[in-house]
């Protein structure tokens, strides 16, 4: 499945227009921390990441590519529109997805088919992630004793790699678990939000506020350490528990998350990983939403069934 059979329900411009519609919708939610409409911050502006996801969208599906292709590819497309590290955990992500959508069989599942993608990455996927990782220069990237990108002659394949990584990365974690804390967590914070709010925005930030409260972010772990990321989670869960989890009108949140975004940003502090975790959960969402159209894939209700889609929105990112 690393190779280039193409998927009869999916073509590249419905995939390419999920990862695309992710990324701007993310940006356009409140998220304590991270940049987004309301806020720049962290040396980076809204444009960036605009222009950043209008780069790896088509970069994400061209015809034929492996994962690791399709990885490398997505950030060299990147560094020709920004000079900084805008998306290296979303194109980690998002890659996976499209590669699955896109050879995906007639009746299986999008998470089926990620687990098929996910078993077939080799040693070529690792030395292509690798290359892109490091042309990405991510903050607190370190060195590791087992399987570090600096080694350009890796020896296992990329989800090995992944398994060795993911105690300190929880984007590393996803591709060992099949995405769990995508699907099982963020795809139904984004459901409940829609219900409770018939608003996607806000829906979006109650799944990276979910994120943020149930892990400690490993972005902010692997630069300052996993007591600030703890405790940066801890005061996330009380948003969740006292405001996200009780309020029927979302704009009520609005003054609190702004108070913890300027916190957040006034000392540095990123929840990356959180917030790339949400990106995924909205490709996720918008993935199934065309297989529901499609007629391939039953529609289940609210929660993680293999057809729970919601009706797919316009991007604005055109």
């Amino acid at each position: 499945m690393n190779g280039s059979c193409r998927s009869e329900m999916f073509d590249t411009g419905a995939v390419a227009d999920a990862v695309r519609y992710a990324c701007i919708t993310e940006l356009s939610a409140l998220k304590p921390g991270s940049v987004s409409v309301h806020s720049d911050g962290h040396g980076m502006v809204v444009d960036d990441f605009v222009r950043s996801a209008n780069a790896i969208a088509p970069a994400l599906v061209g015809a034929g590519l492996s994962v690791g292709e399709r990885i490398l590819a997505a950030i060299e497309a990147t560094r020709l529109v920004v000079d900084c590290n805008t998306n290296l955990g979303i194109v980690l992500l998002c890659a996976p997805l499209a590669h699955a959508a896109l050879n995906i069989r007639p009746g299986q599942s999008l998470r089926a088919a990620l687990g098929e993608t996910l078993r077939t990455l080799d040693k070529n996927d690792t030395h292509l992630a690798y290359a892109a990782i490091l042309m990405a220069e991510p903050a607190g990237l370190g060195e590791v004793a087992q399987h570090d990108v600096r080694n350009n002659k890796p020896d296992v394949g990329l989800l090995q790699v992944m398994r060795t990584a993911q105690r300190h990365d929880r984007i590393a974690r996803q591709y060992v678990n099949n995405y769990a804390d995508v699907f099982d967590v963020a795809v139904p914070r984004l459901y409940d939000g829609m219900e409770r709010w018939g608003d996607e925005v806000w829906a979006t930030a109650s799944a990276y506020v979910g994120l943020l409260a149930r892990f400690p972010d490993t972005h902010i772990e692997r630069k300052y350490g996993l007591q600030l990321a703890q405790d940066i989670s801890a005061r996330a869960k009380h948003l969740d528990d006292m405001l996200l989890d009780k309020q029927a009108t979302p704009h009520t949140l609005f003054a609190p998350l702004a108070r913890f975004d300027a916190e957040l940003k006034g000392k540095g502090i990123n929840p990356g990983t959180s917030a790339d975790l949400t990106v995924a959960a909205l490709t996720v969402k918008r993935l199934q939403a065309y297989l529901k159209d499609s007629g391939q894939m039953p529609f289940f209700g609210r929660g993680t069934g293999p057809g729970c889609v919601s009706s797919p929105v316009s991007s604005t990112a055109n």
